[in-house]
C-alpha cells in the first residue's frame, strides 16, 4: 500500500538521476526556461561524467550522419535511403544552436572548452563498396545539411586527407572516401562539467553526488517519492520530487522498473560492453586529423563500425581505433554483474527469449569480438593505419551500453539500437534507454521529453526556447533558408570551420 505521508529529507520541483550529459541538458535547460524551480541532481558516484559522459569512454563524433554509413542503408532497388541521416543531422543541429546559445549567452566561456572542428570522414575498399559510397554522396551532396560533402578514389586526395591511413597501404585496391569540413569532436565529459558548474551557480540547485537512488513509488498525491542511500555519510533518505528524470545511463532501466508505471512492461536492455585501441603517441596523432569511420562487419550492431577518430581532450590530442564490442553482465562501467540478472521480469522475459532466437548473427559477433586476440585487434587496426605497432596503442575500455529489448506483438521481441524515451504517470517522470547517437543529440531529446511531461508550460516557455534555439517548431532540412542561418550562425559562434 502506498503512504499518503512520510518523512522527506528535502523536496524539489524536479529530481534528476544520474550525473552524465543527458541530466545536464535536462538540468540546464528547466533552469533557463523556470528559474524559480528547485532541481536536485543525484549521482550514484563521486563526480559527474564519469560514466559514458567521460571523453575516453565514448568516441566524441558529433553525430551528424556525415560519415556513418549505418545512417544510410541501401534499398533493395539498390537506392541510399537517407531519410535516417537527414533526422540525425536535424537533431545535431539543435544540440549546436543550444550549445552556440550558451556560448554567446556567457554560460560557456569558450567552444573550445568542449568542442572542436574536426573533418569527418567515410572511407572503404572494395570495388562495392567504392560504388555505394559513391552513390551515397550523390544522394547527399545537394541536400543543404551535407553541403560541401567532397566524394574521391584519387590515392594522392586521399593522401592529403588522411596520411596516416594511406601510408605505407599498397596499390591494386579500389579505394573512396567522402570527406566533409563540417565534423566535430565532442567532450561530452567537458560538456557535463560545464553544464552541472552553471547549475551550481543558481539558486535552488542542489548536487548530491555519492547518493544511490534505490527506489521510487509515485504516492496517493501524485508525487514521487525518492527512497536515496548517502553513500558518503551511511544515512537513508526520503525525497520528493513533482517531476523525475532518469539519466543514469545503463542504469536507468532498472529504476524504471522500480517507477511501476505501465509504460515500463515488456522492456529489458541487452548490454554491450566495448574497448577501444588508444594512441596518445604525440607524433603519430600530428599526422591524422579526422574522424574516419568503414563499414561494419556483416552481424555487427551498429555501435560497432569501425572508426578511426582525433580526439582533443584537455587540450591534448590523441587517437582512438575501434570499437571493440564485448558482453558483460554489468549495466554500468562501474555496475554490478547481477544488473542484467536483476532485470529480467515475467513482462520482459518473453521479448529476452524472441531476440535470443532471432539475433544468432549477433551472439555470433560478439562471441568472436570476446575471443578476439591481441594479434586480431592490431590486424584490424592495420585496415585502417596499415603502419601502426603494438607498442603505440594501449587497450582501454569503453563505457558500457544497454541496447533496448521491446515485446512486439508479431516477432515477441525487437532489439533497437537507437535512443529510446519512456514517459508516463501523467507526464510526472521520465527515462531515456538507449546508445547512439545519444549524446550528440541530447537537447532535441530533452526537447521531446519537455513537450511531453510539461505541456501547460511549453506555451509561456516556447518564445524563450525560440530566442535559445532558432529553428525550434520547424524543420531546418526543409527550409534552405533557415539551414543557411543555423549553420552559419552555429558555425561562427562555435568557431566551427564547415
Amino acid at each position: 500500500m502506498t503512504p499518503t505521508a512520510t518523512r522527506t529529507d528535502s523536496a524539489y520541483d524536479v529530481v534528476l538521476i544520474g550525473g552524465g550529459v543527458m541530466s545536464a541538458t535536462m538540468g540546464a535547460l528547466l533552469k533557463l526556461l523556470q528559474p524559480d524551480w528547485s532541481i536536485g541532481l543525484f549521482g550514484r558516484l563521486d563526480d559527474v561524467a564519469t560514466e559514458s559522459s567521460n571523453a575516453w569512454n565514448n568516441a566524441g563524433t558529433g553525430h551528424a550522419a556525415l560519415c556513418e554509413l549505418n545512417y544510410t542503408p541501401e534499398r533493395a532497388d539498390g537506392s541510399i535511403d537517407i531519410s535516417k541521416a537527414i533526422d540525425v543531422n536535424e537533431a545535431f543541429q539543435v544540440s549546436r544552436q543550444f550549445w552556440a546559445h550558451l556560448v554567446e549567452s556567457g554560460v560557456i566561456a569558450s567552444p573550445r572548452d568542449f568542442l572542436n572542428p574536426i573533418p569527418h570522414m567515410s572511407f572503404v575498399w572494395g570495388a562495392d563498396n567504392c560504388d555505394f559510397l559513391r552513390r551515397r554522396h550523390d544522394a547527399l551532396k545537394d541536400h543543404p545539411l551535407f553541403a560541401g560533402m567532397r566524394f574521391s578514389t584519387d590515392p594522392a586526395q586521399l593522401r592529403q586527407w588522411m596520411p596516416l591511413v594511406m601510408e605505407g597501404r599498397g596499390a591494386g585496391t579500389p579505394l573512396a572516401a567522402t570527406w566533409s569540413a563540417a565534423g566535430t569532436d565532442v567532450n561530452f565529459g567537458a560538456l557535463t562539467h560545464l553544464l552541472i558548474g552553471f547549475l551550481s551557480r543558481q539558486a535552488g540547485f542542489d548536487l548530491k553526488l555519492a547518493h544511490a537512488v534505490e527506489d521510487l513509488r509515485r504516492d496517493a498525491s501524485g508525487l514521487w517519492r525518492i527512497a536515496v542511500r548517502d553513500l558518503a555519510g551511511g544515512r537513508d533518505l526520503s525525497v520528493a520530487a513533482r517531476f523525475v528524470f532518469i539519466g543514469a545511463g545503463g542504469g536507468a532501466l532498472p529504476l524504471l522498473q522500480k517507477t511501476g508505471i505501465p509504460e515500463a512492461k515488456g522492456i529489458a536492455g541487452f548490454p554491450v560492453s566495448g574497448q577501444f585501441l588508444r594512441c596518445t603517441n604525440p607524433e603519430l596523432a600530428a599526422r591524422h586529423h579526422a574522424k574516419v569511420y568503414g563499414k561494419a562487419s556483416v552481424g555487427a550492431p551498429p555501435m560497432s563500425v569501425p572508426h578511426l577518430d582525433t580526439r582533443v581532450i584537455e587540450g591534448r590530442t590523441g587517437l582512438l581505433f575501434g570499437p571493440y564490442a564485448g558482453f558483460s553482465t554489468k549495466f554500468l562501467k562501474q555496475g554490478s554483474l547481477w544488473d542484467l540478472p536483476k532485470s529480467i521480469r515475467m513482462d520482459n522475459l518473453g521479448a529476452m527469449l524472441a531476440v535470443a532466437r532471432d539475433n544468432m548473427p549477433l551472439t555470433r559477433y560478439l562471441i568472436g569480438q570476446i575471443l578476439q586476440s591481441n594479434t586480431a585487434r592490431l590486424a584490424a587496426l592495420r585496415d585502417f593505419v596499415p603502419t601502426a605497432r603494438a607498442e603505440d596503442w594501449d587497450l582501454i575500455v569503453a563505457g558500457q551500453r544497454v541496447q533496448v529489448i521491446k515485446s512486439d506483438a508479431k516477432r515477441g521481441g525487437v532489439l533497437q539500437f537507437g535512443t529510446e524515451i519512456v514517459t508516463g504517470a501523467q507526464g510526472s517522470v521520465a527515462a531515456l534507454l538507449g546508445a547512439s547517437p545519444g549524446a550528440s543529440t541530447a537537447v532535441p531529446i530533452m526537447l521531446t521529453i519537455i513537450a511531453r511531461c510539461f505541456p501547460v508550460e511549453m506555451a509561456r516557455w516556447t518564445p524563450r526556447l525560440k530566442t535559445m534555439i532558432p529553428s525550434f517548431g520547424a524543420k531546418v532540412a526543409g527550409d534552405a533558408a533557415l539551414c543557411a542561418h543555423v549553420r552559419d550562425w552555429t558555425m561562427r559562434v562555435l568557431e566551427l570551420e564547415g
